[in-house]
């Protein structure tokens, strides 16, 4: 697996221009699209959706990343432009779509006598609802370790966030993820 070049060196190239600038902005949907992707994939729930959102993410990435600042990192001027356009695109769509998530997702509440009587879909979506219940740092958190399976030294270059904090946040995602979980299950 190749190294992706640091947020830097991607912004210099893009300030080159041209050619160069392309190849900037090729770099940074490599690196970050598959994030990008599952962020929006969290809270659309749907597939096409998703991509339709991505595509527009990336349009807009492209159009403003000459006036990005680095007053934050990259990735997170990204999430936040995808948090946005997923907001606006699902009010103006005005449905709900079905979750699509691996049947791992059961394993934060392995053991639960309740569990077996839900199928996976309901407990994704259970899981669903209990990260749309979380702080935006803590969801953002979980979703780059549990669904992405990054390392915290990962998450840590991309949020620019210290390890423990990561760890921190990601500790107390899984407790408020279990209690939502387990309080729905039981009522």
């Amino acid at each position: 697996m190749t190294q992706h070049p640091d947020d830097n060196e991607i912004l210099q190239l893009f300030h080159q221009g041209a050619s160069f600038a392309e190849r900037a902005f090729n770099l940074i949907a490599k690196k970050y699209g598959k994030q990008l992707y599952w962020q929006i994939r969290r809270i659309t729930k749907n597939h096409e959706q998703t991509n339709d959102i991505l595509q527009n993410v990336f349009v807009k990435v492209w159009l403003n990343l000459s006036g990005f600042n680095a007053t934050s990192s990259l990735y997170t001027w990204m999430y936040r432009i995808a948090r946005n356009e997923t907001m606006t695109f699902l009010e103006k769509e005005k449905r709900n779509s079905s979750v699509d998530v691996d049947d791992s997702v059961v394993e934060i509440i392995a053991g639960h006598a309740a569990l077996d009587t839900h199928t996976a879909d309901e407990i994704s979506e259970l899981l669903m609802k209990a990260i749309d219940q979380l702080p935006e740092k803590q969801a953002q958190v979980f979703q780059l370790k549990y669904f992405e399976d990054l390392k915290y030294s990962e998450i840590s270059q991309q949020l620019g966030t210290s390890e423990g904090a990561l760890k921190a946040s990601y500790f107390h995602a899984v407790q408020k993820i279990q209690e939502f979980i387990i309080n729905a299950l039981n009522h």
